[in-house]
């Protein structure tokens, strides 16, 4: 039954990806266009090649900012007109703002991808970026950093776990920024950004939805046509030096509960000197994290009673090196050390035993079932179409993800877990709750 779930998730995966259709205007603008005549929606976005990773230090946060800002209008839509547009088409509107792009979606009726693109082609050039509602939306910017991450002992152990496992690449800051350089960041920051980012020549137009390409086509050169390139800066490759020991933080916090983070530096798809590895890394977050099934659950939950809860993540869609992540709070009465114990045990066992050919194919099925499921919404298509072409992989790849996985095999997953899941590669971050009253 495995195996033939497995093809016929295979095969509507195929099937979902293959009438893609790739257009390229004169001013650099790539378009983007899957058919998806399920409901009389489209999902447009525009992906532009730029993100926290760009930003170098004293500006950190400058990537949002913008994002914020791109919505506080132009002359020819004034502030409030862009959102109130799409709303009275019946439509949603949003944006995304991440280490590695920064991307603007609508989702309306398929007829009025005229309204979207003439939008969206407006304040690719006219932003206003008004001194004025700076001010106020940096003061809105500050609070919700206070909010996410300040006041948030969680996300603050996980920013500067980040922060010290990278040292070499941009993924170090957070995309909101460091607190001082918000406080810190003038409109003039933002306006020589916009000015250096924002061109059609580094942004790609994504539309998925009940539509027709050369339709499509044809309205982006109608709206986008007439924007101008714009001589784009070098982007240099980031590589993580040579890791020369366990790096380790502790993290005091208002929290309830510790928590225990260890990570160890790994190739994205993008960096892989060995194509499979970041799917065999894919899979291993899977043995360990994918459902009730999972070695975490069954090991360091029901069984040991060491975890209070215990997660595995990895992203193998990034620009540069990233981060294998393992983290969880122990279960009362267990400490840190005792889940740090727990994990690296699970860990060991990867290294030293190969897995279970059944258990194997069972997290490779759940795996692709979930990817399959994720691209059934037309804006699950497009933000995957839209994150592989941005960071350089290539809208074509998403074809090639089964068949990468279907492929590993139980010898891969050790060698891996053998390369990766060394003492000196590893980083680890602990928070520790601040007990009221005692120093």
């Amino acid at each position: 039954m495995y195996k033939i779930l497995a093809t016929l998730f295979m095969l509507l995966s195929c099937q979902t990806f293959s009438q893609v259709q790739e257009f390229k205007l004169n001013n650099g603008l790539k378009v983007l266009v899957k058919e998806d005549h399920r409901a009389p929606i489209a999902v447009s976005m525009i992906w532009y090649n730029v993100g926290s990773a760009d930003e170098p230090g004293g500006i950190t946060g400058v990537s949002h900012a913008i994002e914020h800002m791109m919505f506080k209008g132009t002359a020819q839509y004034p502030l409030g007109i862009f959102s109130k547009t799409i709303a009275a088409l019946g439509g949603k509107e949003n944006a995304i703002t991440n280490n590695d792009y920064t991307a603007y979606f609508e989702k309306v009726s398929a007829n009025q991808l005229a309204t979207c693109f003439a939008l969206e082609a407006d304040r690719m050039n006219n932003l206003l970026l008004d001194a004025n509602e700076f001010a106020k939306e940096i003061k809105v910017i500050q609070e919700e950093r206070r909010m996410r991450t300040d006041d948030n002992p969680q996300a603050l152990a996980f920013e500067r776990f980040l922060a010290t496992a990278h040292l070499a690449s941009a993924y170090n800051h957070p995309v909101i920024g460091w607190m001082n350089d918000l406080q810190q960041m003038q409109v003039d920051d933002l306006k020589q950004w916009y000015q250096r980012y924002y061109a059609p020549n580094n942004a790609t137009l994504v539309v998925v939805g009940d539509v027709k390409p050369e339709a499509v086509f044809s309205l982006a050169k109608k709206y986008f046509d007439a924007l101008p390139s714009k001589p784009l800066p070098h982007r240099e490759s980031q590589q993580e030096p040579p890791a020369l020991g366990k790096k380790s933080i502790i993290v005091h916090g208002h929290a309830q509960l510790p928590l225990l983070l260890i990570g160890f530096t790994v190739p994205s798809v993008k960096t892989a000197e060995r194509p499979w590895e970041p799917y065999a890394l894919e899979l291993i977050a899977g043995i360990l994290d994918a459902g009730n099934g999972a070695r975490f659950t069954k090991e360091l939950i029901r069984k040991n009673h060491v975890a209070a809860g215990a997660d595995a993540y990895y992203n193998l869609y990034a620009r540069y090196q990233t981060q294998f992540i393992v983290y969880g709070s122990p279960s009362q009465n267990r400490s840190n050390a005792d889940l740090e114990q727990g994990f690296l045990a699970q860990l060991n066992q990867l290294k030293t035993q190969l897995v279970n050919p059944r258990e194997l194919q069972r997290v490779k099925n759940q795996i692709i079932a979930q990817k399959t499921f994720e691209k059934d919404s037309i804006f699950g298509q497009a933000m995957e179409l839209g994150l592989l072409e941005t960071t350089g992989i290539g809208w074509q790849h998403t074809d090639k993800y089964n068949d990468a996985i279907n492929k590993i095999t139980p010898e891969q997953i050790k060698e891996t877990a053998q390369r990766y899941f060394q003492e000196n590669n590893m980083t680890e971050a602990e928070l520790k709750p601040i007990i009221e009253g005692k120093s």
